[in-house]
């Protein structure tokens, strides 16, 4: 590839925008799950694949569930994705906090369980 292509193709990757919404990683077993949020929702899936991975996640009882059950009992899932606004000036957080607040409702009324608290933007 010669250097002008790659810097177009470059550009091109950093331009495009990244899928935001609501995630969740799920014991599959248990029925218990960390919901959170993300502006970058497959950047923030592998963040969580490998700390547990690791075995340096911060949420110590989903790291416990993990390093006892394995990775073949979790599921790692977006739940919703963000339709990204075309203003310039458009911050996703307020409407991020609303999809995470439907989901956990509409989640605990099943009768699910969490781990820690709604994890927060990143």
């Amino acid at each position: 590839m010669s250097a002008p292509d790659r810097k177009a193709s470059l550009r091109a990757y950093k331009e495009t925008p990244r899928p935001a919404g609501v995630f969740r990683i799920r014991h599959n077993a248990l029925c218990k799950s960390l919901v959170g949020t993300s502006v970058n929702l497959p950047a923030i899936l592998n963040r969580h694949r490998f700390q547990l991975t690791n075995g340096s996640h911060p949420d110590l009882p989903l790291q416990r569930d993990w390093n006892e059950c394995g990775p073949a009992a979790f599921a790692f899932e977006v739940l919703d994705e963000l339709t990204p606004k075309k203003e310039p000036d458009y911050e996703p957080a307020g409407d991020l906090a609303v999809l995470l607040d439907m989901w956990l409702q509409k989640l605990a009324a099943t009768g699910e369980a969490f781990y820690g608290p709604p994890q927060p933007r990143a």
